[in-house]
């Protein structure tokens, strides 16, 4: 499987989809490639939309009281002729007060976000549109103890980057009977002629949904992390510890985690990441952290896992096709918008490629082992222009710390 620029989210989908069926094996037919974002555009954060709406004011003294009175009268009717407007607009189904016109990094311009009380037509959804054109449809999410439970409500909804990977995702807070949960979906930025979408993170919500004891959009921003934006934590440690929460509830516990220094600087990253199946990496500047490799898939279909050289700011990958006929190994670096670029990509074939067509054909096989060429950017390469892109022994990028041991060991 081999590694170019990209963007790596999509793939790792379609690799858990193929561990819970069983079906992954060592090498693939052909090249797969493995997307490598080649830009993390800067954190995005917008404002929280949907908590504050259903805030009770209170105030006191008659005139007061009638003054206000008064002033919601108005507001009222407006708010009433506006829910009018949005119904006449997408639909006498859709929840007028949770309808919002947005900007969201994974679209350009402005879209609508709309969603719809479940009716005749179907169950409770939410729709993207742009100029009357459904971008995409985020389907509902009810926890398996809710199953069966009538939608409710649709109580607060937000747009803000939870997972500090540059995309912005959607948090909903939805009752269905009488329970509250949180809904989280992660953004995925459009690649190439693809569209952008949003995924459910089910473990993140579950955990959430248990562990904010008020839950609300500003609770869980204040569960995770204090209650701060990217850009205003005070030090990595700080930082990691918001990362260690989060990712804790993406993975149920089984996260691990690492800290290295990847760079040259003295602020050390982060990995978190489940062992023999993906890793994230983090880094941390000026307050802000960065998602450098955001749960990278390995173990699978070839890929051996990711290797840095320590305050060199190298990361190196092995990936086979063909048993290991075909080996490819990806030099990376961490540029200075904080996303990993290729450096470049050693192609090597172990086996006599006679009719030029990069698979190990039946009559080929008998030079498996016995031959070795290797080219960069289609060219064949030298032995020394290889070793040159090594620059000293390698480490696994991996975890081997608990939550709790990391933890402590950020507050040393």
């Amino acid at each position: 499987m081999k590694i170019i620029d990209g963007h790596v989210k999509k793939m790792y989908f379609f690799l858990l989809a193929l561990l819970a069926a069983g079906l992954l094996s060592a090498c693939g037919q052909g090249s797969d490639v493995l997307d490598v974002p080649e830009e993390v555009p800067d954190a995005v954060e917008t404002t929280d939309i949907g908590d504050g709406r259903n805030e009770e004011h209170t105030v006191s003294g008659q005139e007061e009281e009638k003054a206000e009175r008064e002033a919601e009268n108005g507001e009222e009717a407006e708010s009433s002729a506006e829910a009018d407007e949005l119904r006449e607009k997408f639909g006498v189904h859709c929840i007028p007060e949770q309808t919002f016109e947005v900007e969201l990094s994974e679209y350009n311009g402005t879209v609508w976000f709309v969603p719809y009380a479940p009716s005749e037509e179907g169950d409770f959804h939410i729709q993207l549109l742009q100029e009357d054109k459904v971008l995409t449809e985020i389907e509902a999410y009810v926890p398996q103890k809710l199953a069966g439970e009538a939608f409710e409500s649709l109580d607060a909804v937000s747009f803000y980057d939870v997972n500090y990977d540059g995309n912005t995702d959607i948090v909903l807070i939805e009752t269905y009977g009488n329970t509250r949960f949180a809904a989280v979906y992660y953004g995925i930025a459009p690649e190439k002629d693809d569209q952008g979408f949003f995924y459910l993170q089910e473990q993140l919500s579950e955990g959430l949904t248990e562990q904010v004891e008020e839950l609300s959009v500003s609770g869980i921003r204040e569960y995770l992390s204090g209650g701060k934006k990217n850009g205003e934590f005070s030090g990595y440690q700080e930082a990691y510890e918001t990362v260690g929460k989060m990712c804790d509830l993406e993975s149920k516990g089984e996260a691990e985690y690492g800290l290295l220094y990847f760079d040259e600087d003295d602020v050390p990253e982060l990995a978190a990441g489940i062992t023999g199946y993906q890793v994230s990496l983090y880094s941390f500047r000026d307050g802000y952290i960065y998602n450098l490799m955001d749960h990278w898939p390995y173990g699978a279909m070839g890929n051996a896992g990711y290797e840095y050289c320590p305050r060199q700011n190298s990361l190196r990958n092995y990936n086979t096709d063909y048993a290991g006929a075909v080996c490819y190994t990806a030099y990376m670096t961490m540029n200075s918008s904080f996303s990993m670029e290729t450096v470049a990509v050693v192609e090597t074939y172990n086996f006599d490629d006679v009719n030029g067509n990069g698979i190990p054909d039946e009559d080929e096989m008998e030079s498996l082992g016995k031959y070795g060429v290797s080219y960069i950017d289609g060219r064949e390469a030298t032995d020394e222009e290889c070793a040159a892109l090594n620059k000293g022994e390698y480490e696994w990028i991996e975890g081997t710390l608990s939550l709790k041991e990391l933890l402590a060991e950020l507050k040393r």
